[in-house]
């Protein structure tokens, strides 16, 4: 997934997707809560950061994030947004693939939801 900037005589607007199968959510992570640390086997994720400055594992690398910033999250890559402020984070994820609520993949969760195999 591309993103493109198209610009217009009244200002522009961002593209994120062009007739692409697709489910768009916007995860709003509250101050001091993070996501678990999780892969998924048949959909990859497209995150554009809304508000806020979260902190993004992807895989072994962390780094902290601004608005306006994009993360690539591969089928099968580790991943977890941490959100280390006293603020709200807001990100819009853009899921293509084969999306389903239980094609998740917990490695960590502070929530104890890691399903016994």
């Amino acid at each position: 997934m591309k993103q493109f900037t198209i610009k217009k005589p009244w200002g522009l607007f961002l593209e994120f997707t062009l007739n692409e199968k697709s489910t768009v959510k916007i995860l709003e992570i509250a101050p001091q809560e993070m996501l678990s640390l999780q892969s998924h086997r048949k959909r990859a994720e497209f995150w554009y950061v809304l508000e806020g400055s979260p902190t993004i594992v992807l895989n072994t690398k962390t780094k902290k994030y601004q608005p306006g910033e994009t993360i690539k999250v591969k089928t099968g890559m580790k991943h977890r947004i941490i959100n280390k402020t006293g603020k709200r984070v807001r990100i819009l994820e853009i899921a293509t693939g084969n999306f389903d609520e239980n094609d998740i993949i917990r490695y960590q969760d502070k929530y104890q939801r890691i399903k016994n195999k």
